[in-house]
């Protein structure tokens, strides 16, 4: 595989806004070849028609023998299956990485039916947005954002160089390694919560009455992710389950400190509530 560029095969898996996203970026790369993989016939056509991809298929039982890099964008269940259905396909030397959102089943499953000859590298494109589909892809799609991998014991430094390098290529503007058990315990509360929050608050009897007119800048953005995705996100909630509930509870203990200070008009308990969580915001930006 050449050290200095990207001129080996890449095949990408799932050619809808992550995967496509992915071919559109790379085809700026200028790979040896890019091919895509997807059920769907007609996003093939459409992406080689567009010269994102050199070929299409519907399945990897012929082209991941000549895929050097295998990116896999796919639902957290399907990545595992996919890995498992082709893991006699995969040629000798390649490596293999995924996008999902959770890390620990699916690194601890592919490691466990992948050959020694086949590396996997975990790694997690903090970027997305409310639509699917390859027509909403964009080679964009990873400007400035970031990029977690989770490397393991049995990878290597130059294939874990390789993942960083692309991620960089693609626009991401931070790249960071952590195993998967500190990746699955920090997204339960900086993306999962989130979610959570919002189809919560989507979900309550009050927004089920006309109130279009009374929505401002705060509900909109407290709310933009209840667009969600519901395989996905049931997928990523499941597999993560014990993290997730254990920063509900948490929230919800936050939650009820700011209900009991209001309950009460302690104002000085609110106001140091408040002057709180704004510093830390400060911090964050």
């Amino acid at each position: 595989m050449d050290d200095n560029g990207f001129s080996f095969n890449i095949a990408v898996v799932g050619l809808g806004l992550i995967g496509g996203s992915y071919a559109k970026a790379l085809r700026e790369l200028k790979p040896k070849k890019l091919y895509g993989i997807d059920l769907n016939e007609s996003s093939l056509l459409k992406a080689k028609k567009m010269g994102i991809i050199d070929e299409g298929f519907t399945d990897g039982s012929v082209i991941l023998k000549e895929a050097d890099l295998v990116i896999i964008a796919l639902y957290p269940e399907d990545t595992v299956k996919f890995i498992k259905d082709n893991v006699c396909n995969f040629k000798d030397g390649a490596v293999i990485t995924d996008t999902c959102g959770v890390k620990q089943m699916i690194v601890e499953e592919a490691l466990s039916f992948l050959p020694e000859t086949v590396e996997f590298v975990g790694a997690h494109p903090m970027a997305g947005k409310e639509s699917q589909g390859f027509d909403t892809a964009s080679k964009d799609l990873f400007k400035n954002s970031n990029y977690i991998i989770t490397p393991h014991k049995e990878n290597s430094e130059k294939s874990i160089n390789l993942i960083e390098k692309m991620a960089k290529a693609i626009g991401c503007k931070s790249v960071v390694r952590v195993d998967i058990e500190e990746h699955d315990n920090i997204i339960s509360y900086t993306s999962q919560l989130p979610h959570v929050i919002a189809v919560a608050l989507m979900d309550s009897d009050i927004c089920k009455d006309a109130i279009d007119l009374f929505i401002g800048g705060s509900f909109r953005d407290a709310t933009r992710v209840a667009a969600i995705n519901e395989k996905l996100w049931t997928q990523l909630f499941s597999l993560n389950s014990d993290r997730l509930v254990y920063e509900i509870e948490k929230f919800q203990e936050a939650l009820n400190k700011i209900k009991r200070a209001i309950k009460s008009q302690d104002k000085s308990d609110l106001e140091d509530i408040f002057k709180d969580a704004a510093q830390r915001k400060r911090m964050m930006l």
